[in-house]
């Protein structure tokens, strides 16, 4: 018999049932509890774990630009610098009924965009969830089951009955919005480097998944052309410009974190061979996901951090998303809590098993924790007591959320690192800028943008509120739209690249 944290643990009989035991060294009604000071005392010392500095912000940032400049300057770096493909913003002009198929990391996403011009469009759009399975599975599998799906949406929304119909022998254009590296040399077309958040279907990287994706698409006889393949940032950046001329910079802080740009094509040193004209613009996918990867050189990790990135699919990668990311903060805070459980202070004699399985402290709870409203965090008793079986005291809620907020301060102010060492390296800061930022944690977690703008005047003194960022327009779906739209016409006009 192995017991469980604190004396408590589970005994399989020979029936094949599993026997909750205690074992106490009080009388029940004599139970020691974590008192006030005691947690006070304990969050001293996690929240100094957690505090990031301006001066250590600055630091990084300057760390974050030069890496950025490696990227554009030579291939297959940490931080990849991607060329897309996708030449200049839209002139907001843009018109005509375009596909788009968004593969994220919790789920699919199939949407038709009439692109209206003048900054306008309508989206009809159906989701279908990702499991865990399938995120595994092997690879064509993955791209059979976006075809089917899209497939469906068409049958619904494009039959003779339905709002929009398609001619005979009509293809639409569809923009195929992929949020992982790709390796690409022209947009319809783009070899997966890794997968992340996550993913890890099978015989997949290292391959063209625009191709594997047309062989599904032709499996399913779809009246469709795939014209391009998009990173979700990529998309963020075109959809937010589209809307927002002001917008220069799109981040994405969700399940996985990134952010894309519009960069010079003469300032890309690893494109100088290609013979594209040095004037116009390029987006750049950054995948800044993977800052201080392998290395760990500038990146402030705690033990915890280390611990998430050991025990992670992708041990060593992605060192900037498992700090910031949507997926690893609720893991990092269950990992303080089972520390403090490992010490004797918190849940004394009582049954913590359900609060050791990895990544089951959603990172929701975070969220919940910190906007809960109640003088006694009504909220936090619910998420304890209703998920995890176990019952709190007040001092300890007070220390949940004090934690959570330290968590999340942390993420936020990373990420605004990000965020400042492109400004920096653009020279964006006097003239200003709009960011547009989508995902999860940017949408629905409180304070965080709030937090980014701290964040941005620390690095930058007044001048960092030159730095506004704002909820970005639908990128994977309205942006992958645009994007098709553009590339038509730059293939109709002749300026297609093709390498």
């Amino acid at each position: 018999m192995v017991l469980s944290r604190r004396g408590s643990g589970s005994i399989t009989l020979p029936t094949g049932q599993t026997l909750a035991i205690h074992t106490r060294t009080h009388d029940e009604e004599d139970l020691p509890h974590a008192t006030k000071k005691t947690m006070a005392d304990h969050l001293r010392k996690y929240e100094s774990l957690f505090t990031l500095t301006p001066q250590r912000m600055r630091m990084i940032v300057e760390a974050f630009k030069e890496t950025l400049e490696i990227g554009l300057s030579q291939p297959d770096q940490i931080v990849p610098m991607i060329p897309t493909y996708v030449f200049g913003f839209p002139t907001g002009q843009e018109q005509g009924d375009y596909l788009a198929v968004d593969l994220g990391g919790t789920n699919l996403r199939v949407c038709l965009v009439s692109v209206q011009g003048d900054g306008k469009f309508e989206i009809t759009q159906s989701k279908y969830r990702l499991t865990e399975e399938q995120k595994q599975d092997e690879g064509q599998k993955l791209f059979d089951f976006c075809a089917e799906s899209l497939k469906i949406f068409i049958d619904t929304n494009l039959a003779t009955n339905g709002e929009h119909q398609l001619q005979p022998d009509e293809l639409l254009p569809l923009g195929f919005t992929f949020s992982y590296p790709c390796l690409q040399n022209k947009i319809d077309h783009g070899e997966l480097i890794r997968w992340t958040k996550g993913f890890g279907a099978t015989n997949t990287e290292g391959r063209d998944v625009a191709e594997m994706f047309r062989q599904s698409l032709k499996k399913y006889n779809l009246p469709v052309v795939l014209t391009a393949l998009i990173n979700d940032t990529t998309g963020t950046l075109i959809a937010s410009h589209y809307v927002n001329p002001k917008a220069k910079i799109a981040c994405i802080f969700g399940t996985g974190c990134n952010a894309a740009y519009m960069e010079h094509v003469a300032d890309i040193p690893k494109l100088k061979d290609l013979g594209i004209d040095g004037s116009v613009d390029m987006a750049i996918n950054c995948e800044w996901g993977a800052f201080d990867s392998f290395a760990h050189e500038h990146l402030p990790r705690t033990k915890f951090d280390i611990i998430v990135d050991e025990t992670s699919n992708k041990p060593g990668e992605q060192a900037f998303e498992k700090l910031i990311s949507g997926r690893y903060l609720g893991e990092i805070l269950r990992l303080v809590i089972c520390e403090l459980i490992d010490e004797g202070v918190l849940f004394l004699g009582q049954n913590t098993y359900k609060l050791e399985v990895p990544y089951v402290f959603d990172t929701a709870f975070l969220s919940l924790m910190e906007s809960d409203p109640t003088d006694e965090l009504l909220m936090i008793i619910g998420i304890f007591t209703h998920f995890f079986a176990v019952e709190t005291t007040l001092a300890e809620r007070q220390f949940f959320r004090a934690l959570a907020k330290s968590i999340g301060k942390r993420a936020a102010r990373l990420s605004a690192c990000g965020i400042a060492a492109i400004v920096s390296k653009m020279g964006y800061l006097d003239e200003g800028c709009q960011v547009g930022a989508d995902g999860s944690l940017y949408n629905k977690y409180p304070g965080f943008a709030d937090r980014i703008h701290e964040g941005l005047f620390d690095i930058f003194g007044e001048k960092g509120r030159n730095i506004v960022t704002h909820h970005a327009e639908d990128g994977s779906g309205v942006g992958s739209a645009i994007i098709a739209a553009m590339t038509k016409a730059r293939k109709e006009a002749g300026l297609y690249v093709e390498l």
